[in-house]
């Protein structure tokens, strides 16, 4: 058996605790969005029609993905110029405290409008959070990876996404098979409560990797981006908006199937919430497994000829997730949602290798940072909302489908593009270099 090296050690061990607190991290931000489709709208938003408090609950879903890019260009400063690892551990800290800080807060039949407010505060933090926290992770584990293993590295930290969305879902279909009064007076807010322990677990295993190599090289010659955030929007805005572009379908999925879809299979459809939640379970586990092959499937096959392939089999599985939903039928249900979540999984494992690929390490945790958390405010959490508005507006979920096909569309376009400016980019380098030597 071959002796691991000490870089691929240190790699594992990155992968490891990039995938744990990832997995931390959208735990508690999968639970916000469940309980924005099945608590809020009750208890925060009382004073209006029930269509209505849906509507304004998943409004402040969208106000964490607004505060995002902030978070990304906040924590990306500090993770370009300080160090990766102080900025992962700084993210955690703050997401597990509004998370706990959600789950101890008085609704609105206690204090009134200060209760809503608070939430909306809340989730602004969460939001900062998480908008710092995922590029740092991305990179912890990329930037630790053997040359060439950037692309099955960096899918250790997207496999964070669907052990939170099983801890999420776990923990509400738990909760849910309590009684009403209980449910809504207490229970829904174990899950909230529940990420004290988790972030604990979290910052352990964090505090005992070692920073990135490639920023200890850069802060060694000197060559650290005093403004990362101008450098980025001097040199790189092209590539940042086919960033936004191409996480279009990991942003607008994940929320048309955890947030949207439960809210209109409860309210609109008749599903029980414990077995709609049931479905959304066997979703997540089946993405936790299914995932990491896409990852795979680019290193043997080719980047570009694999994701074209996933996203042009989105087109299809994604209305027809909604049609089999719309059936009422619990197994259906089971089969649209699973059909749905398999291809763009996939391109989701494979994006964040992508992404890192695509920008100078100088810049990188800004640059991917501001893709992703453009990605979310623009795409992701305006998801439910648009679903929501369409849905009530036109009585129909025709033109939420439509809406679902347009952002695969928007990822097929903006991946493709990307792959071809940063191949392009890549190139010239080489070209530079060779250049450089022969003088």
């Amino acid at each position: 058996m071959r002796r691991l090296s000490e870089q691929e050690r240190m790699g594992r061990r990155a992968g490891i605790a990039s995938f744990v607190g990832t997995s931390i991290e959208w735990y508690d931000f999968y639970i916000y969005g469940t309980a924005s489709a099945l608590v809020f709208g009750k208890l925060f938003f009382p004073v209006v029609t029930p269509a209505i408090g849906v509507l304004v609950s998943f409004a402040t879903f969208w106000v964490g993905f607004l505060a995002r890019p902030l978070g990304g260009i906040v924590f990306g400063h500090l993770g370009d110029r300080v160090g990766r690892k102080k900025a992962l551990i700084i993210t955690l800290l703050l997401m597990g405290f509004t998370t706990v800080g959600i789950g101890l807060l008085p609704t609105y039949a206690t204090i009134g409008i200060a209760a809503p407010i608070l939430l909306v505060l809340l989730r602004v933090v969460q939001g900062l959070a998480v908008g710092g926290e995922w590029g740092g992770a991305v990179l912890i584990a990329t930037e630790h990876a053997p040359k060439g293993r950037s692309i099955t590295s960096g899918s250790w930290a997207q496999q964070g996404s669907p052990s939170g969305q099983i801890l999420s879902a776990l923990a509400f279909t738990l909760v849910s098979q309590l009684p009403d009064d209980d449910f809504y007076s207490w229970g829904w807010r174990i899950p909230f409560l529940a990420s004290a322990v988790l972030v604990v677990l979290g910052l352990v295993i964090r505090l005992s990797i070692a920073e990135s190599p490639q920023l200890t090289r850069l802060k060694e010659t000197g060559q650290v981006a005093r403004f990362p955030l101008l450098d980025t929007f001097r040199h790189h805005t092209g590539l940042v908006a086919l960033g936004v572009f191409a996480c279009a379908i990991v942003f607008s999925a994940a929320y048309f199937k955890n947030t949207f879809a439960v809210s209109w299979a409860t309210n609109e459809l008749g599903f029980e919430r414990e077995t709609f939640m049931t479905v959304v379970l066997i979703a997540s586990i089946t993405q936790f497994f299914v995932q990491p092959f896409g990852a795979v499937l680019a290193s043997r096959f080719g980047v570009r000829k694999v994701v074209t392939i996933l996203l042009v089999a989105e087109l299809p599985v994604m209305p027809l997730m909604f049609l089999l939903i719309s059936t009422g039928s619990f197994a259906w249900s089971v089969v649209g949602m699973v059909a749905a979540t398999l291809p763009h999984v996939m391109f989701y494992s494979i994006l964040a290798g992508v992404l890192a690929d695509a920008f100078p390490a100088r810049v990188r945790y800004t640059a991917i940072s501001l893709s992703y958390g453009l990605a979310g405010t623009l795409l992701g959490g305006t998801t439910p909302m648009i679903g929501q508005l369409l849905l009530t507006s036109f009585g129909s979920i025709v033109p939420v489908i439509g809406w679902a096909v347009v952002t695969v569309l928007m990822s097929l376009i903006g991946v493709r593009a990307l792959l071809t400016r940063s191949a392009r980019a890549a190139a010239e380098t080489e070209t530079s270099g060779v250049k450089a030597g022969a003088e």
